[in-house]
């Protein structure tokens, strides 16, 4: 199979998560004429999108509300726009989540306040217990980790006043609804951006940080020795899932179609240790000519080289199918894969002759967590930009 036809497959299933196309899809009816005033928080990565499609649901623009997205996004809003930082919160994020807590406390009984939510908010919207500098170490230890999402949310949300419920809890006062775009494995509104408006399991953060071994910075580990209390759930409260990665999945699927080209979804559950999960997708292709799995895997980065968790599955991916007709396509939803501007990459038998030519060893830089200068190399990068939406990874495997 051509890898632009793989390529074409993979840009389907993002179109069909679609931000916008998804809350006019999804969202339940809104009778705005029940509401003195409608306040709108939308934060994450498909924030501005998801907003659109709000107004559109609701024939008009909202009373009040922010969007808050990554830096570098410009939506044309209605609503204020607030640039924050990604994967790592800066000022930005301080600053955005005060004002989040800000309009939900301004909320009366009268008022529906809606939150858009999908993936990056926890990172977009910071309220902390502890520095922004501390909170930046903390962050930096837990993508670095290794540990499944909802065990490293225990800890994002215990150095939050804005997470675990928290947004929810300001709201108290209002009828309160909250759209979601998933970018976690089992679609959980409790773990999606940290849960602003869903409480989390009473999970023990320091027990976390042992079990995986994650150093927090001394002034966290001090704030965490008295856990702050768990918010009760909201009493007027809805929640709704608008797209996840099954969307994609599905998408990727009729795309093929489309085309002529047999293929089946693997899961939409993907998790585990990264290059497990590639060499498991790859022995998993035969039978037809694509393969698609979609969810997201974990790393636990011990080397200092450049790269995201779907390069360092494609790295892997090349050195098992080496001189052979297959093709692995793994990539970020979001367009960004790790602290790089690569979604991912598309690797094929010859990848690892192209490395090799180029004067490079894919064993060392795998073992180095180094993906991206060899990628690179090869030609083999995926660089979308920012896509607006996100399902968390999907991963496409033809065995010819």
């Amino acid at each position: 199979m051509l890898r632009s036809e793989l390529m074409d497959i993979w840009i389907a299933g993002v179109a069909a998560v679609d931000p916008e196309r998804s809350v006019v899809r999804r969202a339940p009816e809104i009778a705005t004429d029940r509401y003195e005033r409608v306040i709108v928080i939308a934060v994450g990565k498909a924030a501005a999108g998801m907003a659109a499609g709000l107004a559109a649901k609701l024939g008009r623009e909202p009373d009040d509300g922010v969007i808050i997205v990554p830096h570098g996004t410009t939506p044309v809003a209605a609503l204020p726009v607030i640039e924050a930082g990604h994967p790592l919160p800066d000022e930005g994020s301080v600053t955005a989540g005060e004002h989040a807590l800000s309009l939900a406390r301004s909320a009366g009984a009268d008022d529906l306040v809606v939150c858009l939510i999908s993936g990056g908010a926890s990172a977009l919207m910071a309220a902390p217990r502890v520095g922004l500098d501390c909170l930046r170490e903390v962050n930096e230890a837990l993508i670095e980790s290794g540990a499944p999402i909802a065990e490293v949310n225990a800890i994002r949300c215990a150095l939050s006043m804005v997470k675990g419920g928290r947004l929810a809890e300001a709201a108290h006062a209002a009828t309160l609804r909250t759209l979601l775009i998933s970018d976690v494995v089992g679609d959980d509104p409790a773990v999606i951006g940290s849960g602003p408006t869903v409480p989390g399991a009473d999970t023990d953060p320091l027990a976390v940080a042992a079990r995986y071994g994650i150093e927090l910075p001394h002034k966290a580990m001090e704030a965490l020795t008295v856990r702050p209390r768990l918010p009760p759930p909201h009493r007027r409260h809805e929640t709704v899932v608008v797209a996840s990665a099954r969307d994609a999945a599905r998408g990727a699927t009729e795309a093929a179609v489309r085309a002529g080209i047999r293929s089946h979804i693997v899961t939409t559950t993907l998790t585990g240790d990264t290059v497990v999960a590639a060499i498991a997708a790859i022995d998993r292709r035969a039978g037809e000519d694509v393969a698609i799995s979609a969810g997201e895997t974990t790393v636990r980065v011990e080397g200092a080289g450049r790269g995201g968790r779907n390069q360092h599955a494609a790295l892997a991916a090349a050195i098992q199918i080496a001189n052979t007709d297959a093709v692995f396509l793994a990539a970020g939803t979001d367009g960004r894969d790790g602290p790089t501007d690569a979604a991912g990459a598309i690797v094929d038998g010859g990848t690892i002759s192209r490395g090799r030519a180029a004067g490079l060893d894919a064993g060392e830089h795998l073992a180095a967590f180094d993906g991206y200068p060899y990628l690179e190399a090869t030609g083999d990068l995926i660089r979308t930009g920012p896509t607006g939406t996100n399902v968390g990874d999907l991963w496409l495997v033809s065995s010819a």
